[in-house]
Formats: C-alpha cells, sequence, structure tokens
C-alpha cells in the first residue's frame, strides 16, 4: 500500500473471514429464533391482534367484490388478508382473529404472507402530518395519477395500479420507489445547503472545526427523520446505512467504495434486520450499488463527471437488466429511455420539492401526462435462473478480473440485444 492511499477496511484476509464469519453465525442464530417463533405462531388455531391498515384496495372476481389488506401487526408482522367489509379501510387500525397455518411459509412470514382473518373491530386513525402532506400534494394536481407518482417518489405511498405498470412498461420504477438515487440526491441538497450556511461562520468564528463532521452530522439527522417519516423502505434502509456507514468511514480516513464496504453493510443490514433477506427491494438496491462499483473501477482514469453522466446511467441500465428479468419479465421499447430519464430525474428531484414548496406542483403535469401516456405492448421475458446464477458468478469474477469484466458488459449487451432487437 502507498504511503497516500487510504487504508482498507479489513487489512489481511484473516480480518475478513473472521468478520463474516462472526456475522454469519449470529444471523443464523437470529434466524433460528425467528423460525421458532414462526413455529409457535402457525401452530396456533387462531390469534388476536390489533394492526394497522398500510393499504386497502378494492379487488373484484367475477361478480364478487373484496377488499385487499396490507397491514402490520402490534407485533411487527406484515401480511396481507382479505376482507367483504363494504367500507373502506384505508387510514384505519383495526383489530383483527388471525388463522395462521402451515401454507404461510417461514420466508412469508419474515416478508408480507397473506392469512385468513376476521375483522373484530375497526378504528379511524386520526389524521397525521403525513396525511395532511399527502393531501397538499394531491390538491396540487388534477389527474390522481400524477398525484400518486409525486407522493410516491416524496414519501414513498403505494402507486396507483394504472401507473405501477406504466412505470414498469418505462423501465423506471428505480426512480419511483425510494432508494439510494433519492437519498443521494437529498444529501448533496442538504448538505450543499448546509455547507454554504456553515463556511462563512466557521471561517470567521470556529476555523478549527471539521467540516465533514459537523454539517454531515446535520444531514445524517435529518436523512435519518426523513426515513423514519417514510416508513423506512427496506431500500432506502439500505440506503441510509451506507451514507451513515460511509459517513463514519469518511471520518476515519479509510477507503470508501470498495466491495468491502458495501458487503459490510449488506452484512450489518441482514444481522439488525433479518426480514431484509426476503426483500426484493433491498436486493436490487444492493445490485444496482455493486454494479456502480463495479463501473467506478474500471473507470477509474475518466473524468468524473463524463464517468457520471455517460457511463453510469447507460452502464447500470445495461447490468441490471438480466437481474431485474430473474424476478419481472416485463420488456417494452421505452424502457431504453431509462438512463436518459434517470439523469433527468436528477435536477427534476429537487426542481419538484421546491415547485411543490411554492404550491405550483403541478406545473409539469403535462410532460409527465405524455411521458405515462407513451404507447407500449409490453413482452414477457424471465431469465431462467441458470442463466442468473451464471451472470452472478461472472459479475463477482469481475471485481478481480478485467477480462470477466469486459465479458460480463458483452453478456449484458447481448442480453438487451436480444430483449428489444
Amino acid at each position: 500500500m502507498s504511503a497516500l492511499s487510504k487504508p482498507t477496511l479489513f487489512q489481511t484476509r484473516r480480518e475478513y473471514l473472521i468478520f463474516f464469519g462472526v456475522i454469519g453465525v449470529l444471523l443464523l442464530l437470529r434466524l433460528g429464533w425467528a423460525y421458532n417463533h414462526y413455529r409457535d405462531f402457525i401452530a396456533k388455531p387462531f390469534y388476536f391482534t390489533y394492526a394497522t391498515v398500510e393499504r386497502a384496495y378494492i379487488k373484484h372476481k367475477g361478480h364478487k367484490r373484496y377488499q385487499v389488506i396490507k397491514a402490520r401487526s402490534d407485533e411487527g408482522l406484515h401480511f396481507y388478508t382479505t376482507t367483504h367489509y363494504r367500507k373502506d379501510l384505508s387510514h384505519t387500525r383495526i383489530r383483527l382473529q388471525l388463522f395462521p397455518d402451515a401454507s404461510l411459509s417461514f420466508w412469508n412470514y419474515l416478508g408480507t404472507g397473506y392469512l385468513k382473518s376476521r375483522i373484530k373491530k375497526v378504528e379511524r386513525v386520526p389524521e397525521t402530518i403525513k396525511d395532511t402532506l399527502f393531501k397538499q400534494v394531491a390538491t396540487q394536481h388534477s389527474n390522481p395519477v400524477i398525484a400518486s407518482f409525486y407522493n410516491a417518489i416524496f414519501f414513498a405511498t403505494p402507486l396507483d395500479a394504472h401507473l405501477r405498470d406504466k412505470v414498469s412498461q418505462l423501465g423506471i420504477s428505480h426512480l419511483v420507489a425510494l432508494s439510494g438515487f433519492h437519498l443521494g440526491i437529498l444529501w448533496s441538497m442538504v448538505y450543499g445547503l448546509g455547507l454554504l450556511l456553515y463556511r462563512p461562520l466557521q471561517q470567521r468564528f470556529f476555523p478549527y472545526r471539521y467540516v465533514l463532521m459537523d454539517v454531515g452530522a446535520v444531514a445524517i439527522v435529518l436523512l435519518g427523520v426523513y426515513v423514519w417519516f417514510t416508513g423506512a423502505p427496506p431500500s432506502l434502509v439500505r440506503a441510509y446505512a451506507m451514507v451513515l456507514f460511509g459517513w463514519t468511514v469518511l471520518l476515519a480516513g479509510v477507503e470508501l467504495l470498495s466491495f468491502s464496504f458495501l458487503a459490510t453493510v449488506a452484512a450489518l443490514l441482514l444481522l439488525l434486520f433479518p426480514t431484509l433477506l426476503v426483500s426484493i427491494g433491498f436486493w436490487f438496491s444492493l445490485a444496482g450499488v455493486f454494479y456502480i462499483f463495479l463501473l467506478l473501477r474500471y473507470t477509474s482514469h475518466l473524468s468524473k463527471w463524463h464517468v457520471m453522466l455517460w457511463v453510469i446511467p447507460p452502464g447500470i441500465f445495461l447490468l441490471m437488466l438480466p437481474v431485474v428479468h430473474l424476478v419481472f419479465p416485463v420488456t417494452g421499447i421505452w424502457q431504453l429511455l431509462s438512463p436518459f430519464i434517470s439523469l433527468i430525474f436528477i435536477p427534476f428531484y429537487p426542481l419538484v420539492m421546491i415547485l411543490h414548496l411554492l404550491g405550483v406542483g403541478g406545473l409539469l403535469d403535462p410532460w409527465l401526462a405524455a411521458l405515462f401516456a407513451l404507447p407500449n405492448t409490453p413482452t414477457a421475458s424471465l431469465l431462467p435462473w441458470w442463466a442468473g446464477v451464471l451472470y452472478g458468478v461472472l459479475s463477482l469474477a469481475a471485481i478481480r478480473y478485467k477480462s470477466a469484466f469486459v465479458m460480463l458488459m458483452i453478456v449484458a449487451a447481448g442480453y438487451a440485444g436480444y430483449l428489444f432487437a
């Protein structure tokens, strides 16, 4: 290691193996504890609990009408259930009799599985500050679909069903689901504004203070409050942990952009929140950061701005295509716009925040309406699991071997050609 290079997170391979070995053992113990709770839960003929309704919507099956509810129990269990209750159950707290059985798998128990239930009592939840903000955003738009879009990118609310299909067809789901992309923009805004206000005071009154520590601490706290306010979606939790850990690592003078750093954050998050094991959003966001690190590794000789503008957006689009198509089969020609829309989103996100604060959030609605109205005839194409495994092995090999990275890019570009040709 040269005199000017930063120290790595782990100095030897032995340290690396010991750390992840300990994390692995602790994670297995936590999963074992959770499995015992799961076995006790499904062994009960019924179970009474209070739950907060996070989402409720109407579905039809033939001539029958029913509500689908996504809820979180007071014990922290997330689940779906259905009911023929006629009144809208949005923004309610309900007393439920649950009927668990072995059809609920352990992985669904960790994630969000389906449970049969019977509603015993319904209580209206008082309107919160969050609800007030939802309404303030929605009243600035005549189109409820666009209002749903803005509430999703600001507060992580569920998307309108029609809009969810459109963003999938456009390949911009990563822009609508709050993740590290959004948190990175917010960090830049908060830290940049804080620096602007702090720097003159520091230079005059306390030049001995470290800007990154003081302004960074304020930014970390504000972003933490925001993550809590949005309900802490898994991809945002991963992103916040990386920002927090990354800030700490920078203060310690340790190398930041390393795969060891990414693996350490992921391991600690899984230990703290084992439910992330079954979160698709978490794994997608982790894969996205992995491929960003991979691209940065082999483009370090290029200008930083060239990399951020012309390498990262199309590179991530290509490299993530096989990963996404392991789970989501939707493919449409307009998905080729995704890298360009991602670039535009960087200035768009803070701009629309300011417009909504000024009460003119609907200013860009015609442009959004035109984007969401693009005609599309999507096709379905899932990548076989065995191909996904091979792609994953090649991705890991690309960390060490440039030839594997070149092959990875060729495979990703070839798969894109197969999908869109």
